[in-house]
């Protein structure tokens, strides 16, 4: 039913408090009638925000399928968007990477919708209608913690009021757009260059890098099955340009007179 709604919390027991956060949220739920579950996770050694974050949305893909759900909203809003893009300005990181996370998405892994409907919000303005309506909020301690990348650029931010985080969110959304219009060029140069060899797949570039690289970046999709990484894809790319052979994942490109060759590595014997 369109008019459906259930709203979900995820415990990723990294917290002792965690779960009575998500008891103080199902009360909430409770008094305005909307149907809530506590979605209790694992996660993985390693990098604990990447992990938890994989835990999150596999749990709520799950509840969303098992619940019949159509979409999943999120509330990241303005702020969490600028320090998206200033930490991948920070690592290098093409268009895609530079347009933060996107109103519109699918919830990784899978095609259900995912909506981000507070982009355009900042988090001190939020923190005020969830004050006036009388809600204590409470604080992840994750978020000041300066072991993580993310807790020590927010703290940054705050400092620097010389910094507009709306419009560096506003710049997000306008590199989202030049992705996009990147993704439409890719598809173009994919449906007229790129074409089926006895072995592999043919590539004939004639857009600028940037597109050439995604359509590389593509064709490694379709014959590895792997999603390659984009100083990989460079690698290749420049390997090709200057008539070098290279190999990434498990295929090995080369510069013919026709084009550039995609093709499987040989198998090793023994």
């Amino acid at each position: 039913m369109p008019e459906r709604i259930a709203a979900a919390t995820v415990d990723h027991g990294l917290r002792a408090e965690a779960a009575d956060e998500a008891a103080m949220v199902a009360g909430l739920c409770g008094e305005l009638r909307v149907p809530h579950a506590t979605l209790c996770v694992t996660v993985g050694e390693g990098n604990v925000q990447s992990n938890a974050r994989a835990a999150r949305y596999a749990a709520l893909a799950d509840w969303m399928e098992r619940e019949g759900l159509g979409a999943l909203a999120t509330a990241h809003h303005a702020d969490d968007q600028a320090e998206t893009l200033l930490m991948r300005l920070n690592r290098g990181s093409g268009a895609a990477g530079l347009a933060g996370v996107r109103a519109r998405g699918s919830v990784p892994g899978t095609r259900l919708a995912l909506l981000r409907p507070l982009l355009g919000w900042r988090r001190g303005e939020l923190a005020r209608i969830v004050s006036a309506a009388g809600i204590a909020a409470t604080q992840d301690p994750s978020n000041s913690d300066d072991r993580f990348d993310r807790a020590r650029l927010r703290k940054e931010l705050a400092s620097a009021d010389w910094l507009d985080v709306a419009a560096i969110a506003q710049s997000a959304a306008n590199l989202a757009d030049a992705d996009a219009a990147l993704e439409w060029a890719a598809a173009r140069e994919w449906a007229e260059r790129v074409e089926k060899a006895p072995m592999g797949l043919t590539y004939r570039p004639q857009a600028p890098r940037a597109v050439a690289l995604r359509v590389v970046a593509q064709i490694v999709r379709e014959l590895d099955g792997e999603e390659p990484r984009g100083s990989a894809a460079a690698r290749v790319f420049d390997a090709l340009l200057a008539r070098q052979p290279a190999s990434i994942g498990s295929l090995v490109a080369r510069a013919m007179p026709g084009g550039w060759s995609f093709t499987k590595a040989p198998a090793r014997r023994g």
